[in-house]
């Protein structure tokens, strides 16, 4: 055990190669204050970056640069061999020139495959190298060339389903050309969220106004960021909800979707806070499936529990014809401070102009008015 393992598993979790942080940002992760002996501690950092080699834009990086190698060393060779031999008869593809005739130009550029050795070698071959190289120089150009050089490829497919009658080769490098993009996109987007950062240290308004509180849970660092915002307008404290079940990573992700698909609240630390010590609470949460998070319902349910006023729901109900009951909202604090307790009767008839300025004609809405003996 090491005094600083909060501030090793912060930087496993963060999971980039590289990032800056203040003297400041490190006491406040790490939870104490550092001295010039902190740089003692170089090698139990050393040892926490080996452990975090893998991160998910790595991961898609080794990938995409496998597509770029497979994809821009086959188009060099294919290109190759038709500029060494533009009849085609070497690698036996002289039987298809007649199919390009079916193309633009095709009496001047298609008598031959010294154009589409030339196209090949351009259109797919140098620019997936070039993507590569990008990619084993860790720029984030590479990510973004190679997600591109794979719908180029699609296209190029796409010319050779128009010329060519439907077959094997075409539809493989047509799938190959998708995977390759997907994997681009999917590294590019793994970066920038690794990239992300949201650090309370740069707010410095936060905490001042002791009567307010901004409530977060986030699993990627948006809505940190964003409740770090409302606490910084307003001086409120910030109180971040930590769920006990795994919602880091691609996994975390697929495990909170099930959480959000079912509508389940996930199990969540047992907060440490005095709710009903504060006038004012905000609550920022990311939306999971079209739903509120779960970690933050189930702290919304423990709240209910905290809070005197939430604990007794009052219901405005209504009575359609024939007795069907109809919800028409709930109140978190309700009285019997309504307009018919001191007439002790209904008031249809004095709020009529009411309904008439607003849904037309009173007389749809008019109804028996019972009087109390």
């Amino acid at each position: 055990m090491s005094k600083y393992d909060a501030l090793w598993v912060w930087i496993k979790e963060k999971g980039t190669d590289g990032f800056k942080l203040t003297f400041a940002e490190i006491q406040q992760i790490a939870g104490l204050p550092i001295d010039h002996s902190f740089l003692k501690y170089k090698k139990e950092l050393r040892q926490t970056m080996k452990k975090n080699k893998h991160t998910r834009s790595q991961i898609a990086g080794r990938w995409l640069l496998g597509w770029t190698l497979f994809i821009g060393i086959g188009a060099v060779a294919g290109a190759s061999g038709m500029l060494l031999d533009p009849s085609g008869k070497a690698m036996g593809m002289d039987a298809m020139l007649p199919y390009f005739q079916v193309l633009p130009f095709a009496e001047v550029v298609f008598q031959d495959f010294t154009f589409s050795g030339w196209a090949l070698l351009i259109v797919n071959g140098l620019t997936n190298l070039t993507a590569a190289a990008l990619l084993l120089a860790r720029k984030r150009a590479g990510a973004v060339l190679g997600g591109i050089f794979g719908v180029t490829l699609m296209l190029w497919i796409c010319i050779q389903f128009y010329i060519f009658p439907l077959n094997f080769m075409s539809t493989a490098y047509f799938i190959f050309g998708l995977i390759h993009a997907i994997t681009g996109y999917a590294a590019w987007v793994f970066a920038r969220q690794e990239d992300f950062a949201a650090r309370q240290a740069e707010y410095h308004h936060i905490g001042e106004n002791p009567s307010r509180l901004v409530v977060y849970f986030s699993r990627m660092g948006y809505a940190k960021r964003l409740a770090m915002q409302a606490a910084e307008r307003t001086g409120a404290q910030v109180y971040e909800v930590k769920s006990t079940e795994r919602t880091a990573g691609t996994l975390g992700f697929w495990w909170c979707g099930r959480y959000g698909m079912h509508r389940w609240e996930m199990p969540i630390e047992t907060p440490n806070i005095n709710l009903p010590s504060y006038e004012h609470v905000t609550i920022c949460a990311p939306i999971w499936v079209f739903a509120l998070a779960a970690p933050v319902r189930a702290f919304c349910r423990s709240a209910a529990q905290t809070l005197p006023c939430l604990r007794v729901v009052g219901w405005d109900v209504a009575i359609l014809p024939g007795g069907k009951l109809e919800l028409i909202e709930g109140n978190h604090n309700p009285g019997m401070n309504i307009v018919q307790a001191p007439a002790k009767h209904g008031v249809h008839d004095k709020f009529a102009h009411m309904l008439l300025d607003f849904y037309g004609d009173p007389a749809q809405y008019a109804c028996e008015t019972v009087k109390q003996p």
